[in-house]
């Protein structure tokens, strides 16, 4: 059964993955229907949602959260997390409110930039993600028992322009749509507003795991996300 529950969340996190990345593309895309009021209230409903999704990774990464994780059995701990996270991500998208309007609808040059842009940001997500351990990262491998992987702390790559070049990938290939609707931009700076608040909690994660190898990599690579600017 831990085999099989394990097994289960990595299939529910890429189908979470699935599910936010169809919402971005195709339904936050879309004009408002008939009967759908949109405007503030939306806003506020769509970032109440946002603030849920985000208060539960910061949350479980808490001393409180990590006592109330030792009740589960070890190979089922990450695996808990993943089955939370992805069930969030989903209705936190499914149950997102369609705000309503258009900010810019790019054409000619100025849309083949944009769609420069986008590429860049999921080939530097592609990049980033590499050097991770996806079984680990789903909670497979701990739950099925197989050998884990040595933890490595990545300096390499992108890691060496910017300590967290994953977020930067997200920014990019959310906020480089060439048609910007008011839906993608609440997605796209709600999302963003939490990774900028959430990235000195992780950085003390970070040198807590690896000690002063990672104090020294702060001293190295400068900028967390945004080069020459945060």
């Amino acid at each position: 059964m831990i085999r099989w529950f394990g097994w289960a969340g990595g299939v529910l996190f890429v189908t979470s993955l699935a599910v936010c990345a169809w919402s971005y593309f195709v339904r936050f895309g879309r004009p408002l229907e008939p009967g759908e009021l949109g405007g503030m209230w939306a806003f506020i409903r769509d970032a109440a949602l946002v603030t849920v999704f985000a208060c539960h990774h910061s949350t479980f990464a808490r001393p409180a959260a990590q006592r109330w994780l030792s009740a589960v059995p070890a190979p089922l701990t990450r695996s808990v997390y993943v089955w939370i996270a992805s069930a969030l991500l989903i209705l936190m998208c499914r149950l997102w409110r369609p705000i309503g309007g258009t900010w810019y609808d790019a054409e000619g040059l100025r849309a083949v930039v944009h769609a420069a842009t986008q590429l860049g940001g999921l080939a530097l997500i592609a990049r980033a993600v590499a050097g991770l351990d996806p079984l680990e990262l789903a909670g497979i491998r701990q739950a099925t028992g197989a050998p884990a992987r040595h933890e490595t702390l990545l300096m390499t790559g992108p890691y060496r322009v910017v300590r967290h070049p994953l977020y930067l990938g997200w920014m990019l290939a959310l906020f480089g749509t060439a048609h910007m609707t008011s839906d993608r931009l609440a997605f796209a700076g709600l999302t963003s507003l939490y990774l900028v608040i959430a990235v000195p909690w992780e950085e003390r994660s970070l040198r807590r795991s690896f000690g002063q190898a990672y104090s020294d990599y702060q001293r190295r690579v400068r900028w967390r996300i945004v080069p020459f600017v945060y």
